[in-house]
């Protein structure tokens, strides 16, 4: 660019940004939520702009905003500097060698409620500077947008800039409560669950399909209760209103629980630890991620 171009370049990133979440997020308030910022400082962000371009970026429609012609054809120019700026971030954080500070992992509810806390009990022991922020979610976090550092997930994400390590993971198995066998009766063969009651967790078509390798004679007719949060699930299963399949190490620790046909064959959950080929280089990130490889590899494998 010369300087002449340099010289047309009249407004600022914070405009460009506060415009850009402002169209994703729909709303000025919600989009001052995401950047913690008032929503009058955001509303005068996007004025800014507006502004400086001499064009109307938004036309509001009943208590929403809806971007005008203009609006959509910048919004394109907009993310492709919203993604710039977060490459940016990315690799200036990958060069921090420090071993201090926050480190954000995001995993499902039930790893986070009852495996990760013991683990960072341990992770504390030997590295006291670093802090960490558990972010519970069944749902896949997008790395990229530094919603997180490390996702624990239990398929490989397919994105190319990430970088994905399988760790050795559980198995799962059959559980339900004493009170569930006397409403349905305690199935004796694989058979028997074609008329069990299941309690599913998530997405019931991906948990079928995660289901479909063993052959079990279930469907989506067995599956009576199901909820996105798996702490929830586990409680409806722990109050009698189904069995699930869950990892041994769970559902033999929690009280009233029993296995079902336990001689038939443990099912696999695979683990892979998930971040961004940029954060790999940040020291603290790395800490973390190779310390839980290796507490994934003790607790699951015993060495």
């Amino acid at each position: 660019m010369d300087d002449r171009t340099w010289k047309n370049i009249n407004f600022d990133w914070n405009q460009a940004r506060a415009f850009l979440v402002t169209a994703e997020a729909g709303s000025l308030s919600a989009a001052a939520r995401a950047l913690g910022l008032t929503q009058p400082t955001m509303g005068r962000q996007v004025a800014a702009l507006e502004d400086s371009l001499g064009i109307t970026l938004f036309e509001r429609v009943g208590k929403s905003l809806s971007l005008t012609a203009a609006g959509l054809d910048l919004l394109a120019h907009v993310k492709t500097m919203g993604e710039a700026a977060g490459q940016i971030s990315l690799v200036a954080s990958g060069q921090s060698q420090a071993v201090e500070g926050q480190v954000v992992i995001t995993a499902s509810d039930i790893m986070a409620a009852y495996h990760l806390p013991s683990i960072l009990e341990e992770l504390r022991e030997q590295a006291p500077g670093i802090t960490i922020e558990v972010v519970a979610s069944n749902e896949i976090r997008d790395l990229k947008r530094r919603e997180a550092d490390i996702a624990i997930r239990h398929v490989r994400p397919e994105q190319p800039d990430l970088i994905a390590k399988q760790v050795p993971g559980t198995v799962g198995r059959f559980y339900a409560t004493p009170a569930y066998f006397i409403r349905h009766g305690r199935p004796e063969t694989v058979e028997d669950l074609a008329d069990a009651v299941f309690v599913g967790f998530g997405d019931v078509t991906s948990f079928l399909k995660a289901i479909a390798p063993a052959g079990l004679p279930i469907d989506r007719r067995n599956i009576r209760y199901a909820s996105n949060s798996g702490i929830v699930a586990w409680e409806m299963v722990k109050q009698g209103l189904g069995m699930c399949i869950m990892s041994d190490e769970l559902g033999d620790m929690t009280p009233g629980m029993e296995r079902v046909l336990p001689e038939f064959p443990e099912m696999p959950v695979p683990f892979w630890l998930v971040t961004h080929r940029e954060l790999r280089t940040n020291r603290r990130i790395r800490v973390v991620f190779d310390f839980l490889s290796d507490a994934f590899k003790r607790r699951n494998t015993g060495r």
